[in-house]
């Protein structure tokens, strides 16, 4: 990062809280990134295989009603259902769209896929969701790693969990003059995983004994020699909040210029097997530069991927107690 650029806390920035809850045993969870005034929102989808919920509203040609959150869980499509949890907890608070008869909370929605560690029984439902709505509301919690939606995130399960990488949810922070973004990642991808700094591989496939990475490209090239019907086991999710302010179209291109960090730092990344999605969310008034904004998300994005990995790294033994 350069000079003019600095890192601050999540906890710096003002009108986003993030709040998590999760099942330790069953290893999955719910995060939720909380906007107290309302956020406008856009979406960048470059997975092939998304599991979400109500993303048209990021869509330039919807209405601009502020966005109250967004939720990042796991469990799949099973997952859906904590945004039903949230939506209920904030229109008991008094928040959501007037309709006249009652309050909708805006409420979007993405989930990994972490049905393969801990239990493929237990999801996250609409007592997680609500329950990780109310610790959003209560405060912002800057934990990283094993928590909320991070707690099943894996990668490199071309060869399946007992090869794989544990990884979680990473956040990045930064600032330059008034302007600030956060980015707020749960690592979950097919892929290898980079730092781009120093072409280094964090995680990613590891060998039969887990002792050195196996380069998943070479392998995928010789488990593909002929089509296949690949399982559907990743996604990479993440949320780029910054108090600059922008209308959906310009957030629709700060989303799609920050995945410009999952191809940094993931390979191979957004094939038919992974859900990658990225939100972007302006909170704040500060007049500032879409191209500034999506050059620097990317980089924070960056940051956040890297603390997904070195955040959440456990014991072996443990990590394989919990593989399906």
């Amino acid at each position: 990062m350069n000079a003019l650029v600095k890192e601050i806390a999540i906890t710096d920035m003002q009108n986003v809280s993030l709040g998590h809850a999760q099942d330790d045993a069953a290893k999955t969870g719910v995060s939720v990134i909380y906007f107290p005034a309302g956020a406008q929102v856009g979406c960048d989808i470059s997975g092939g295989g998304p599991a979400s919920r109500e993303t048209p509203l990021t869509l330039p040609l919807t209405a601009d009603n502020p966005i109250n959150a967004v939720v990042l869980s796991g469990g799949s499509a099973f997952g859906l259902a904590a945004a039903d949890g949230v939506m209920q907890h904030l229109e008991a608070q008094g928040i959501g769209y007037n309709t006249g008869y009652a309050l909708v909370p805006l409420v979007c929605q993405s989930c990994i896929f972490d049905l393969g560690y801990g239990s493929n029984k237990v999801r996250p439902d609409a007592a997680m969701g609500a329950a990780a709505c109310a610790k959003a509301m209560a405060g912002c919690d800057a934990r990283m790693g094993n928590i909320g939606a991070g707690i099943g995130a894996s990668v490199g399960k071309l060869m399946g969990m007992k090869q794989a990488t544990k990884t979680g949810l990473g956040i990045h922070a930064i600032q330059i003059g008034e302007m600030q973004i956060a980015a707020i990642v749960v690592l979950n991808a097919f892929g290898d995983i980079f730092d781009p700094a120093t072409g280094e591989k964090i995680a990613g496939m590891l060998d039969a004994e887990r002792k050195n990475f196996i380069d998943i490209e070479q392998a995928f090239c010789a488990f593909m020699s002929a089509p296949k019907d690949m399982f559907n086991s990743n996604t990479t999710i993440g949320c780029i909040v910054t108090n600059a302010k922008f209308d959906k179209t310009k957030l629709n291109k700060i989303a799609s210029m920050t995945r410009n960090a999952y191809a940094r730092c993931i390979n191979p990344v957004g094939t038919m097997a992974d859900g990658d999605s990225i939100y972007a969310a302006s909170c704040g008034d500060v007049v500032s530069d879409v191209n500034l904004v999506g050059t620097l998300a990317a980089k924070a994005m960056q940051q956040a991927i890297i603390k997904a990995v070195t955040a959440a790294k456990i014991d072996d033994a443990e990590y394989l107690a919990h593989c399906l």
